[in-house]
């Protein structure tokens, strides 16, 4: 005897999210994170230097700061004045990379005019000023990130993403 077929479509019963493709391949070594969310394009960017530092960047939209500090805080000895620090450039240029140069520079509110552009170019649109943000936040996005790497596949809700609630359109079946 076969198990009853479930009216749901695989994907929707997985307890993970649909993960937008980037717009180019991108390789993780040198930047590991970077999202658009919470009114910044932020991430965390690998040490030149050290292989246990790693830098938290982000660029607030609107207002057009930037931030660049270690994980526990210490700010990046590469900023000065209203100059971005190396990380913050590698931030840049991998967004462009993960998510296109039009996203980032209508989240980041730059006026880009449709023009592909590298990540320099973006950050040379508007005129962006210092002003040190808590990495902590964005840094612990991050090891979240990481832990579920750690998981196996699985089709049951994960208890911390359980209390989304459930998004299923309804079907013709329902109705009858």
């Amino acid at each position: 005897m076969q198990p009853p077929v479930s009216p749901i479509p695989d994907w929707e019963a997985r307890s993970t999210a649909v993960v937008v493709p980037p717009a180019r391949p991108r390789k993780l070594a040198k930047v590991p994170f970077v999202e658009l969310a919470e009114g910044r394009l932020q991430g965390v960017v690998s040490s030149g230097s050290d292989i246990e530092r790693v830098y938290v960047s982000q660029y607030t939209a609107g207002d057009h700061t930037f931030s660049c500090s270690t994980n526990n805080n210490r700010p990046c000895g590469g900023l000065y004045g209203d100059y971005t620090c190396k990380h913050l450039d590698s931030l840049m240029d991998e967004a462009v990379v993960q998510f296109g140069s039009e996203q980032v520079a209508r989240y980041l509110r730059l006026d880009a005019d449709g023009a592909d552009l590298r990540g320099r170019d973006l950050i040379g649109l508007t005129h962006w000023k210092l002003e040190r943000s808590p990495a902590a936040g964005v840094f612990a996005r991050f090891l979240r990130h990481l832990s579920y790497l750690e998981l196996p596949g699985a089709v049951e809700p994960l208890p911390e993403l359980h209390w989304f609630p459930a998004t299923r359109l309804p079907s013709a079946k329902a109705g009858r």
